[in-house]
């Protein structure tokens, strides 16, 4: 008899190989790491969600890629990976909120709707005729004080203070090792966030390529920025980049 070749194991989500893989989720990861980039960042007084949502192609209209979606009034998420699942797992959240407001009266907890999404995820990984969701959100919103999740093809979930999902998370996350502080203000969040996506992308960010969110903790509402609020916060940015550069040089 013939050994099962090593292959064997990722012709279904329910059989885990000989080192206690699953194969099918390790391959949904990837398809996230090949989706341009989004952060998050957390602040002392609101969450910074934003995006690179670069086209492919000039005759793409920008306006019709969307990477951010309100879930509730105070709460967002980001996606990376394919979209088409993404919608579905957003429309899911929106759901999950509504029934929780119409049945206490009261807006949903942000880990709560995680953890919704989160085992609905999972249950695409323990069935036969499915494939897990080729996607990972970042889950932001504010209930009691800001929180930013991270969640994964897996069904798993990590509460992070900044991250990013995508094919610059490697980049993003050694910025925010070096420059994130927990006393961060919401401006300041927006500027690091613009600066993470540009040394994720290494390539000009602009208005029609980016797209930022944020939830104020006083007000506790979703907004997205404007596209000219966008461009003036990335002309900020750039002017202070460059300039690192150039000490880093004459040292």
């Amino acid at each position: 008899m013939q050994p099962i070749p090593s292959m064997g194991y990722d012709r279904a989500i329910t059989v885990f190989s000989p080192d206690g893989r699953l194969f099918q989720v390790e391959y949904a990861r990837e398809a996230v790491k090949r989706g341009t980039t989004s952060v998050g960042v957390k602040c002392k007084d609101g969450i910074v969600l934003a995006v690179d949502k670069r086209v492919t192609s000039k005759l793409v209209e920008s306006d019709s890629v969307e990477k951010i979606y309100q879930i509730d009034e105070h709460i967002c998420a980001a996606t990376c990976g394919l979209v088409a699942d993404a919608r579905v797992l957003v429309d899911r959240a929106r759901v999950e909120s509504q029934m929780n407001k119409i049945t206490y009266s009261e807006p949903i907890d942000v880990r709560i709707l995680v953890k919704k999404i989160c085992d609905f995820k999972q249950l695409y990984t323990q069935h036969g005729g499915v494939r897990p969701f080729g996607v990972a959100l970042l889950l932001a919103g504010i209930t009691d004080r800001p929180r930013l999740f991270e969640t994964d093809p897996s069904g798993a979930l990590i509460e992070y203070k900044a991250t990013a999902i995508g094919t610059g998370r490697n980049a993003v996350m050694e910025l925010f090792e070096e420059k994130y502080r927990e006393d961060i203000a919401l401006n300041d969040g927006i500027d690091l966030a613009l600066e993470a996506l540009q040394k994720a992308t290494e390539e000009s960010i602009s208005e029609t390529t980016i797209e930022i969110a944020i939830v104020d903790s006083e007000t506790k509402i979703y907004k997205k920025l404007t596209s000219d609020e966008v461009k003036e916060k990335i002309a900020s940015v750039l002017e202070k980049i460059p300039k690192s550069k150039e000490d880093k040089k004459a040292d």
